[in-house]
């Protein structure tokens, strides 16, 4: 039955007499994809390009400085975001603190340096790296009930911020080669959980194991 334009449609949940029912809104979907080979991705391109740069393979520090804002930065902080609205506090923490960490990275090297007498530059970074040092120490913790991809990215990871934090502050080349190299494994690490996470859901089961833990 056709109804005329002249009559108010009834609201939801009413009923009229020979009239049809309004049928409920449709409800939009709001199931959002796993993001987190997104973030994997944009945190080991980046870091993989600024290690290459720490160990003194090639000088690709401008490169990293450019994905430290639009990959590294805005994609892992796009990442977390989505992880809050898949209720992962872990995921969330991780990728929107990475993220700002690329961005504050940036921000530091294009701005905040020039102004920094030369002689407080090492100690500033230092001092840098060593607080995110910290940060990534503790989330060990909680990526010990992810999988073993995962931990391995933050165990690498936490030795890479330590090691170039010592380089800083005793403004030794060596220490910051070893962060460096360190940095490209957490990269590949990395990498291997972001290939792993997109390939596996793509073919919808186990192509790449990330070897999860006991929840």
């Amino acid at each position: 039955m056709v109804q005329s334009a002249r009559e108010p449609a009834p609201a939801f949940g009413q009923t009229t007499v020979g009239k049809p029912v309004a049928e409920p809104p449709v409800q939009p979907d709001l199931t959002v994809a796993d993001p987190a080979p997104l973030g994997l991705a944009a945190f080991a391109l980046t870091t993989f390009v600024l290690s290459l740069a720490n160990a003194n393979v090639w000088h690709a520090t401008d490169g990293a400085v450019a994905l430290a804002l639009g990959y590294g930065g805005l994609a892992q902080l796009l990442a977390g975001m989505w992880e809050f609205k898949r209720n992962n506090t872990f995921g969330a923490t991780a990728f929107s603190s990475y993220g700002a960490f690329w961005i504050s990275y940036f921000v530091l090297a294009q701005f905040i340096l020039k102004s920094v007498p030369k002689a407080d530059v090492p100690g500033t970074v230092g001092t840098f790296l060593l607080a995110w040092g910290i940060f990534t120490l503790y989330m060990i913790v909680a990526s010990l009930r992810v999988s073993g991809a995962v931990a391995g990215v933050f165990v690498l990871l936490t030795v890479t911020f330590f090691l170039l934090a010592i380089g800083n502050f005793e403004t030794s080349t060596g220490w910051i080669k070893a962060g460096g190299w360190f940095g490209v494994a957490t990269a590949a690490v990395a990498w291997y959980a972001s290939f792993a996470g997109v390939t596996n859901t793509t073919f919808k089961r186990v192509v790449l194991p990330v070897y999860p833990l006991a929840r």
